[in-house]
C-alpha cells in the first residue's frame, strides 16, 4: 500500500532509495552501469550529482516492470519516481 503522503518526496532522498532498491539485485545493478555508462567508481565519486540521481531514475523508467517494482519496494506511486527524475533534470 501507498504511504499517504501530503507533500511529495524529496527527489535526491527518492533517487537515493531507488538506487539501493536497484543494486540489490547483481543482475539489476550490472544493468544499471551498462545503460547509464556509469562505473562503480564514478557512482561513489558522484552520488550527489542531481544528473546522476535522475540517470538512476531514468533507468528504472526505461523498464516499466522495474518502475512499478521499484515504487511498490519504496511504497510511492510510479509516478512519484518520474516527477522526481523530471525535477533532478531541471
Amino acid at each position: 500500500m501507498l504511504r499517504d503522503r501530503t507533500n511529495p518526496p524529496d527527489p535526491e532522498a527518492l533517487a537515493l532509495s531507488a538506487l539501493g532498491w536497484a543494486l540489490a539485485e547483481d543482475d539489476r545493478a550490472q544493468r544499471l552501469l551498462a545503460l547509464t555508462g556509469l562505473t562503480g567508481d564514478d557512482l561513489r565519486a558522484r552520488l550527489g550529482e542531481p544528473a546522476v540521481l535522475a540517470a538512476i531514475l531514468g533507468f528504472l523508467e526505461a523498464h516499466e516492470p522495474d518502475l512499478v517494482a521499484c515504487a511498490e519496494a519504496l511504497e510511492v506511486a510510479p509516478a512519484a519516481l518520474v516527477a522526481a527524475r523530471g525535477s533532478l533534470e531541471r
